[in-house]
């Protein structure tokens, strides 16, 4: 703080000059005036030094001045910034994953849906270990594209019909079976209005006999023995063609009565004809309501010996010459 004493010429507040100044140049020096060297200092002096001493010690006593609104903080210890970014980082991740699952969601129902084969019932065209993706807008869609069946609807949407010898994936339709509602496989052979009928292991259709040339046998091991079966190229009236197997001559599903297939229906039958519970037994007539989708490509083959999540045997197991191969 500055000094006080810099204007000398007025009294200091609520004091009195002690005598008034005489006329004429002789005059006495004021209240507020330096004494004269060799001189002891004024009352008025010393007032002003015990007033000096004062605000001195007041100077010293008096605590720092808090800082200005307008100066800068200091800045945020680490631990605190951390401790804010930490929740952003797990919302963002939980986000992410259900956004994934969503999409995931939306292309498993209206897209396409992954299915593996557990059976040998398509065998020459799906093997038991053939892992693929089902078209699930092929045929429009109804309340068996949704997971588990939940959406409480019937009939199909934006629907339309399998052509003959697309290979299917449906929705068991037996109520009586202990399989209903399970998802099944097979080829469609007959159509709404068809009369279906097998003598002697050759399918009839509308009473027309349908072609077939034997190929190269089907080979397979099993129990480590090596087996040969027939097989069989045959043509449908639409020019349809695929692969079939006759293992017995004489087997109790070569020769069966005629099915006419109702309206609405479809008749179904798997490659592998003498081992395949089909529309000829427990399946019967299929509803358009009941198809899940067309399948389109196989993507991944493994032997039957092995899971796929044993991925150390992936590179002597797989069936490299099936995957990506579109069915036919």
């Amino acid at each position: 703080m500055e000094d006080v004493n810099e204007n000398p010429e007025l009294p200091a507040s609520g004091e009195t000059p002690e005598a008034t100044p005489a006329a004429g140049p002789m005059a006495a020096p004021s209240l507020g005036a330096a004494a004269q060297p060799g001189q002891p200092p004024v009352e008025g002096e010393a007032v002003r030094r015990a007033m000096d001493s004062e605000q001195h010690e007041m100077n010293e006593e008096t605590p720092a001045a808090a800082p200005r609104p307008d100066e800068e903080a200091a800045p945020a210890p680490a631990a605190s910034s951390k401790k804010t970014r930490e929740p952003e980082s797990w919302l963002e991740t939980v986000k992410t994953v259900v956004y994934a699952l969503l999409i995931a969601l939306v292309i498993r129902t209206f897209l396409f849906q992954p299915f593996n084969i557990p059976s040998g019932s398509m065998e020459g065209t799906l093997l038991i270990g053939d892992y693929l993706f089902v078209e699930k807008y092929a045929y429009g869609y109804s309340r068996h594209s949704f997971p588990f069946s939940f959406m409480p609807f019937s009939g199909r949407i934006f629907g339309s019909a399998p052509n003959r010898g697309d290979v299917v994936v449906f929705k068991m339709p037996n109520q009586n079976s202990p399989d209903y509602m399970k998802d099944y496989i097979k080829r469609v052979i007959g159509l709404p209005g068809d009369r279906i009928q097998v003598l002697d292991g050759r399918v009839y259709i509308n009473g027309k006999i349908v072609p077939r040339v034997q190929v190269q046998d089907y080979i397979e091991t099993v129990d480590g023995i090596t087996q040969h079966v027939k097989q069989y190229r045959e043509t449908l009236p639409n020019g349809k063609s695929y692969l079939t197997l006759d293992r017995t001559p004489t087997g109790m599903l070569d020769n069966t009565g005629i099915y006419v297939v109702p309206a609405g229906h479809y008749f179904m039958m798997g490659d592998n004809r003498d081992n395949s519970d089909d529309s000829r037994q427990d399946v019967g007539y299929v509803p358009a309501e009941d198809l899940v989708g067309k399948a389109e490509l196989i993507f991944f083959s493994i032997d039957v010996d092995d899971n796929w999540w044993q991925f150390w045997r992936w590179p002597f197991e797989i069936r490299y010459g099936r995957m990506f191969t579109v069915i036919d």
